[in-house]
């Protein structure tokens, strides 16, 4: 029998934040995943690192603030995974008058420090290439600051980094008994191993009231909430973001993704208690039809079903406060359960973008109810790969420097590797690269995914630790997945 002083239940980006954490204060941990890293909700994100400029109607100054800090904290850890992004908020006087916004952005702008990020400001919007895209009566907005992350990447770094530091991360592998006594936790993972842990964390997102309930341990109540994004192919050219106010008082954004395209998100939808269960969540066509709408009120070009390439739905398990779905808070709620023996933190809520104040929070608080506080480390660290440096956050630049110390590499290959993997692209491109198994996919390339980043799958490779899925054919996935079938 293994002995640790935490194990963690859950792999999305909440646990594997909180492992990294635990793992630097030198504590001895175990991150239990019963599917893939960022499997579900954690891959299905907005792909956004923002401070929430909506909260602010429902007076959640206390989230903004703490999500506003976050952002340029993330920025410094892995800027080839998260950068700046620009946002136009076009103005509908309809729905919010302009004082309002600007009082706002105001706060948006004062709420945290800001050192990386440009204010906001007022936009004339008709004869620019912002207004180009729009409608034609929208001749005025705004424009402001927020990021843009590689969700599930995001989770497999911090995973990454858990390791390094001594934790064992165990993917697809479910713990199916976990039994409480005064000395501390018996847990059993799948395929029979068996541990012994001081403490236990339940981290499981979606799946945290439910492991709860499995284990005959009381459970706090939630709200499952299903967000839908939408892909098609792109409808302007530069490179900032749109925010778009809707009728109903919801928000969507339209985000320029990958290149090629845009995406446009998101829903919300409450799951019923007898709905399908979180990893069965699609999206539906009145979800479809209702993103489409909602962009083509603003688009010059309407956005229509039958121009989605791609579709994604995750589910965000929010604490229940009532209220409708849009208006429940994103901030978390950790809650440390003591009663009959060994200890155990319930992580309940949350969203991307505090994710590492969470871990610091959580692990602050393992530590006292261990016994033996440590010092919080995460603030100023880089994710691996992070580390650019004398280009400090300028990606761009450190992708010029890389491209010419390969210069016999195609540029798209070089940008796409540096910005997945950072300072880690310089050991992809000086290995032998092996056999091209899709357009710019080689079998290095997948190799260091099999064997660091836990990828076991043409889809984990495909849709989460990249998204060349999107710009493959059928053809050149299959030819991936068939890689993986030589390797069975």
């Amino acid at each position: 029998m293994d002995d640790f002083d935490v194990v963690v239940v859950g792999g999305g980006i909440n646990g594997t934040g909180l492992a990294r954490d635990l793992a630097g204060r030198g504590w001895r941990v175990l991150m239990a995943e019963a599917q893939d890293l960022a499997q579900h909700t954690s891959s299905s994100s907005t792909k956004l690192i923002h401070g929430g400029l909506r909260y602010l109607e429902t007076y959640e100054f206390a989230l903004v603030a703490k999500a506003l800090q976050e952002r340029e904290v993330l920025l410094r850890s892995a800027p080839h995974i998260i950068r700046p992004l620009r946002f136009v908020l076009p103005h509908a006087p309809h729905l919010r008058p302009a004082w309002m916004i600007r009082i706002g952005l105001f706060l948006y702008d004062h709420l945290a420090r800001r050192e990386l990020l440009p204010g906001s400001q007022s936009l004339k919007l008709t004869g620019t290439v912002y207004g180009a895209a729009l409608r034609p009566e929208f001749r005025r907005g705004f424009v402001y600051s927020d990021g843009w992350v590689d969700d599930a990447r995001c989770v497999v770094l911090n995973a990454m980094d858990a390791r390094q530091r001594g934790a064992e991360v165990v993917t697809r592998c479910a713990v199916t008994e976990a039994k409480r006594s005064a000395e501390g936790w018996h847990l059993t993972l799948e395929g029979g191993r068996r541990l012994r842990s001081r403490a236990l964390v339940n981290a499981a997102g979606p799946w945290a009231e439910s492991f709860l309930r499995g284990q005959g341990l009381p459970a706090h109540g939630m709200r499952l909430v299903k967000g839908s994004h939408i892909v098609v192919p792109r409808r302007f050219a530069h490179d900032h973001a749109y925010i778009f106010q809707n009728p109903d008082g919801r928000i969507i954004f339209a985000i320029p993704y990958e290149g090629s395209f845009t995406l446009i998100g998101t829903t919300d939808v409450e799951l019923p208690d007898d709905g399908p269960p979180p990893d069965r969540a699609e999206i539906s066509a009145a979800e479809v039809d209702y993103l489409c709408e909602q962009a083509s009120r603003y688009l010059a070009e309407p956005v229509r079903p039958a121009d989605v390439v791609w579709s994604y739905a995750g589910v965000r398990p929010l604490l229940d406060e009532g209220g409708s779905a849009s208006s429940v808070t994103r901030d978390y709620l950790l809650e440390a359960d003591t009663a009959g023996g060994a200890p155990m933190l319930n992580v309940w809520g949350g969203k991307l973008t505090t994710y590492r104040k969470l871990a610091e929070d959580g692990a602050s608080q393992l530590g006292r109810l261990l016994g033996d506080v440590r010092k919080p480390w995460t603030q100023g660290a880089k994710l691996p790969g992070g580390d650019l440096g004398s280009h400090g956050i300028d990606i761009d630049g450190f992708i010029a420097a890389l491209h010419a110390r390969h210069a016999g590499r195609s540029a798209s290959l070089v940008a796409r590797l540096a910005r997945a993997y950072g300072s880690g692209a310089e050991v992809l491109l000086a290995a032998d690269a092996g056999a091209e198994v899709a357009p710019g996919l080689f079998e290095v390339e997948l190799r260091h995914l099999v064997e660091q980043e836990w990828a076991c799958s043409a889809e984990d490779v495909l849709w989460r630790r990249s998204k060349l899925g999107l710009h493959f054919t059928a053809a050149q996935r299959e030819a991936v997945a068939a890689w993986f079938r030589t390797r069975a």
